[in-house]
């Protein structure tokens, strides 16, 4: 014979309820973390086409300031600006240039140059009135 229900513990009836409860909670927080997560797709989506077009201006404006720079490094860009100013400068004449000469890798193998105390090597000058070999 079932028993009557007045006679059941409170906890034993609040179980069914308390289950619901947690199932509930779940799928509710289930769908707001997914409405979260799109709406950071959404925002980093954003973010990305922001940035790819700052990117793209910032390449733009990269070429334009190469292509300025190498006209103001131009020897006519130079000249005419050294007459602007009046400075009187003038081009090198060969006598006053300086060619440095790397000795060809096909020589016999020789050990290697004693290095100064600060560590550095220096070129052989070669003048344009004295060519060496």
């Amino acid at each position: 014979m079932p028993g009557n229900r007045k006679n059941q513990s409170a906890v034993v009836r609040l179980g069914p309820a308390l289950k619901a409860l947690l199932i509930c909670l779940f799928i509710g927080g289930s769908g707001v973390g997914y409405v979260w997560q799109q709406n950071e797709l959404l925002e980093l989506g954003r973010q990305k086409v922001e940035r790819e077009s700052r990117l793209n201006t910032l390449r733009a404006q990269n070429s334009q300031l190469a292509r300025q720079l190498a006209e103001l490094q131009s020897p006519r860009s130079l000249e005419a600006r050294v007459k602007e100013l009046h400075l009187g400068l003038t081009m090198a004449q060969p006598a006053q240039t300086v060619r440095l000469v790397d000795a060809p890798s096909t020589q016999s193998v020789e050990p290697a140059p004693a290095r100064n105390p600060t560590g550095q090597r220096y070129a052989k000058r070669q003048s344009a009135a004295s060519p060496t070999p």
